[in-house]
Protein backbone atom coordinates (compact mmCIF):
# COMPACT_ATOMS: atom_id res chain seq x y z
CA UNK A 1 0.00 0.00 0.00
CA UNK A 2 3.12 2.27 1.10
CA UNK A 3 4.26 1.81 -2.19
CA UNK A 4 1.78 2.44 -4.35
CA UNK A 5 1.07 5.80 -2.61
CA UNK A 6 4.90 6.25 -3.35
CA UNK A 7 4.34 5.87 -6.82
CA UNK A 8 1.26 7.82 -6.86
CA UNK A 9 3.62 10.85 -5.38
CA UNK A 10 6.16 10.44 -7.67
CA UNK A 11 4.23 10.30 -10.85
CA UNK A 12 2.85 13.56 -10.10
CA UNK A 13 6.02 15.12 -9.23
CA UNK A 14 7.55 13.90 -12.23
CA UNK A 15 4.52 14.80 -14.53
CA UNK A 16 4.86 18.71 -12.51
CA UNK A 17 8.29 19.08 -13.26
CA UNK A 18 7.77 18.22 -17.17
CA UNK A 19 5.45 20.48 -17.54
CA UNK A 20 7.42 23.18 -15.46
CA UNK A 21 10.28 22.44 -17.44
CA UNK A 22 8.27 22.49 -20.86
CA UNK A 23 7.03 26.32 -20.15
CA UNK A 24 10.46 26.92 -19.03
CA UNK A 25 11.96 26.09 -22.41
CA UNK A 26 8.78 27.69 -24.07
CA UNK A 27 10.15 31.24 -22.35
CA UNK A 28 13.58 30.69 -23.06
CA UNK A 29 12.77 33.53 -26.28
CA UNK A 30 11.03 36.25 -23.78
CA UNK A 31 13.86 36.06 -21.45
CA UNK A 32 16.78 36.69 -24.51
CA UNK A 33 14.25 39.50 -25.91
CA UNK A 34 14.38 40.92 -22.52
CA UNK A 35 18.04 40.81 -22.02
CA UNK A 36 18.82 42.26 -25.00
CA UNK A 37 16.17 44.82 -24.73
CA UNK A 38 14.32 43.53 -28.12
CA UNK A 39 11.31 46.60 -29.73
CA UNK A 40 9.02 43.44 -29.98
CA UNK A 41 9.50 41.68 -26.84
CA UNK A 42 6.06 41.59 -25.91
CA UNK A 43 5.20 39.95 -28.98
CA UNK A 44 7.96 37.65 -29.09
CA UNK A 45 6.37 36.46 -25.36
CA UNK A 46 2.73 36.14 -27.23
CA UNK A 47 4.54 33.95 -29.71
CA UNK A 48 6.23 31.91 -27.20
CA UNK A 49 2.66 31.16 -25.47
CA UNK A 50 1.11 30.27 -29.03
CA UNK A 51 3.98 28.17 -29.62
CA UNK A 52 3.33 26.24 -26.07
CA UNK A 53 -0.16 25.86 -27.47
CA UNK A 54 1.10 24.14 -31.15
CA UNK A 55 3.73 21.36 -29.46
CA UNK A 56 6.97 23.70 -30.48
CA UNK A 57 5.98 24.05 -33.88
CA UNK A 58 6.27 28.00 -34.58
CA UNK A 59 9.29 27.85 -31.13
CA UNK A 60 12.26 27.93 -33.61
CA UNK A 61 10.73 30.67 -35.52
CA UNK A 62 10.24 32.94 -32.53
CA UNK A 63 13.87 32.42 -30.88
CA UNK A 64 15.56 33.17 -34.27
CA UNK A 65 13.16 36.56 -34.08
CA UNK A 66 14.57 36.74 -30.38
CA UNK A 67 18.06 36.72 -31.19
CA UNK A 68 17.75 38.48 -34.00
CA UNK A 69 17.80 42.53 -33.42
CA UNK A 70 16.34 45.03 -36.19
CA UNK A 71 19.04 47.30 -37.08
CA UNK A 72 17.41 50.87 -36.91
CA UNK A 73 18.06 52.55 -40.50
CA UNK A 74 20.12 55.67 -40.15
CA UNK A 75 19.10 58.79 -42.50
CA UNK A 76 20.45 61.94 -42.98
CA UNK A 77 19.71 64.64 -45.63
CA UNK A 78 23.15 66.22 -47.60
CA UNK A 79 22.98 70.14 -47.28
CA UNK A 80 22.89 70.62 -50.69
CA UNK A 81 20.10 68.22 -50.73
CA UNK A 82 18.90 70.33 -48.68
CA UNK A 83 18.77 73.54 -50.74
CA UNK A 84 17.42 71.54 -53.73
CA UNK A 85 14.04 69.73 -51.11
CA UNK A 86 13.90 73.59 -50.05
CA UNK A 87 13.84 75.31 -53.80
CA UNK A 88 11.18 72.48 -54.73
CA UNK A 89 9.22 73.51 -52.04
CA UNK A 90 9.21 77.19 -52.86
CA UNK A 91 8.17 75.77 -56.31
CA UNK A 92 5.16 73.81 -55.13
CA UNK A 93 3.88 76.91 -53.03
CA UNK A 94 4.06 78.89 -55.67
CA UNK A 95 2.15 77.22 -57.98
CA UNK A 96 -0.50 76.24 -55.10
CA UNK A 97 -1.16 80.02 -54.67
CA UNK A 98 -1.34 80.45 -58.75
CA UNK A 99 -4.14 77.58 -58.54
CA UNK A 100 -5.55 79.21 -56.12
CA UNK A 101 -5.67 82.43 -57.80
CA UNK A 102 -7.16 81.21 -60.59
CA UNK A 103 -10.06 79.10 -58.86
CA UNK A 104 -13.37 81.04 -59.39
CA UNK A 105 -14.67 82.83 -56.18
CA UNK A 106 -18.49 81.01 -54.47
CA UNK A 107 -20.82 83.24 -54.29
CA UNK A 108 -22.98 83.17 -51.48
CA UNK A 109 -26.57 82.27 -51.47
CA UNK A 110 -28.55 84.61 -49.49
CA UNK A 111 -31.45 82.62 -48.06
Amino acid sequence: MFLDYLALVMLIIGLSLVIYTFIYIHDIPYQIAKKRDHEQKEAIHLACWLSLFTLHAIWPIVFIWAVMKPKPLAVRIEEDERGLINQRLLALEAQMADIKTSLPVPKKETA
